[in-house]
């Protein structure tokens, strides 16, 4: 939640503020994203408030996802320009998560679209030894999470 507890996207869901709804049903929302990257850029938020994926109940992610299927194939029939779809959703402030109410953005994209994701300057293939160290290390906190 933000400061003072309004949660812009609770609001939203709930109706208090305004948006151009696409889709609602009793676990989530779709609006079109108020500063979109594409035009056709769609959020998908589910209803109840979650923070972080961690704090998200199960069936509601899933939902999330169905949604989001369901948003993408829209806007591939619709009439805005889609060749591509992409999802993203950012969890916590250093994966760019702004407003802190799960949320999946649902992107149409198109050849020279503008939008991209950059890679890292050493983005290349790993060793296996690295890999499986990686692995190890989240197969450990898988046990925990």
């Amino acid at each position: 939640m933000s400061a003072g507890g309004a949660c812009l996207f609770c609001s939203l869901a709930r109706g208090d503020l305004e948006a151009s709804v696409v889709h609602e049903d009793d676990r989530a929302v779709v609006f079109m994203d108020i500063q979109p990257l594409v035009r056709g850029h769609l959020l998908v938020v589910p209803r109840k408030h979650a923070a972080h994926l961690a704090d998200l109940d199960p069936d509601d992610g899933a939902h999330l996802f169905r949604v989001g299927q369901l948003a993408a194939s829209a806007l591939r029939a619709s009439t805005l320009r889609c060749e591509g779809v992409n999802f993203f959703l950012a969890d916590g402030e250093a994966a760019g998560q702004d407003v802190f109410h799960v949320h999946l953005h649902v992107v149409p994209r198109h050849a020279g679209d503008g939008f991209g994701f950059r890679v890292p300057p050493d983005y290349s293939v790993k060793p296996r030894a690295d890999l499986d160290e990686a692995a190890e290390a989240v197969r450990r906190a898988w046990l925990t999470a």
